[in-house]
């Protein structure tokens, strides 16, 4: 077997690690998941040829593995909280050497120390959508009823102040009504966001997701899936309006089914 056909993937939380992983089986690759503790879903055992589970903080065993699968590449796929890094947190050497060294503790510093690391050791890191395949959203209208006046000016309104905080490496979901912002995702993850902007709108809410201005495929890629919908259905929010070409539809099929039954209007939107 040739060693470009041999793809190791770090597998977080939520769907798209399992269904990436699958895009990769059907592409031909030997694949090796290091699927992380806490986060990663059991089923993906299932899916790859072979496994190993680690904690958040165990960069020299992540790369030890690879070096034991014969894995000189690799994908990271499906969020992993960073709130790990303030509770239960034991970094091993390597990784407590990269957190010294980053510039700052945002997800790009971080990431980029690991990258890096890893690069050392001849393992590289590729895109997120290069096998994504169909899952990255269109333009225009997706899924669920027709958006109103009302949510498109707050779509292209909040846009721009959506990518103005993703720029500023915060978040990357905003909270909008009547082209006011209520709600700026940060730390705490998109849901929370959600949840804390429909508190304060009641209802009628539209939320916005994008890329960073300056987006790194190999991590971060903005995703959505079925859970967000319920988030939203469940703090008043009617409209999302994530960046197409640049956004990852968990699901796609599934997705459009439940916006249809909570009535949650879903646009793929580029900057006007």
């Amino acid at each position: 077997m040739s060693v470009d056909k041999r793809m190791g993937l770090v597998a977080g939380y939520g769907a798209f690690p399992l269904q990436l992983a699958k895009n990769l089986k059907d592409a031909g690759f030997y694949l090796h998941v290091v699927a992380i503790r806490e986060e990663a879903c059991a089923s993906i055992e299932n899916i790859a040829d072979s496994c190993t589970w680690l904690h958040v903080g165990q960069i020299a065993s992540l790369i030890k593995s690879m070096q034991q699968h014969d894995i000189k590449q690799l994908i990271f796929a499906g969020k992993v909280q960073k709130l790990h890094l303030f509770r239960n947190f034991r970094p091993d050497l390597l990784t407590a050497k990269i957190l010294l060294q980053a510039k700052d503790k945002t997800d790009d510093a971080l990431m980029l120390g690991i990258v890096d690391a890893l690069a050392k050791k001849s393992v590289f890191v590729r895109s997120q959508i290069e096998y994504a395949g169909e899952m990255l959203a269109g333009e225009g209208h997706l899924f669920g009823p027709k958006p109103n006046k009302q949510m498109l000016k707050d779509m292209a309104f909040g846009f721009p102040q959506a990518k103005a905080i993703a720029g500023l490496d915060i978040g990357q979901t905003i909270v909008l009504k009547d082209e006011a912002v209520l709600a700026v995702e940060a730390i705490e993850g998109t849901d929370e966001a959600i949840r804390r902007g429909g508190l304060l709108g009641v209802k009628h809410c539209t939320v916005v997701k994008v890329a960073k201005p300056k987006q790194d495929p190999r991590f971060d890629v903005p995703a959505m899936g079925v859970g967000t919908l319920e988030t939203m259905a469940a703090s008043g929010c009617t409209a999302i309006g994530i960046e197409a070409g640049q956004t990852l539809l968990i699901e796609a099929e599934q997705l459009a089914v439940v916006a249809k039954q909570l009535g949650i209007c879903i646009m793929g939107i580029t900057q006007v």
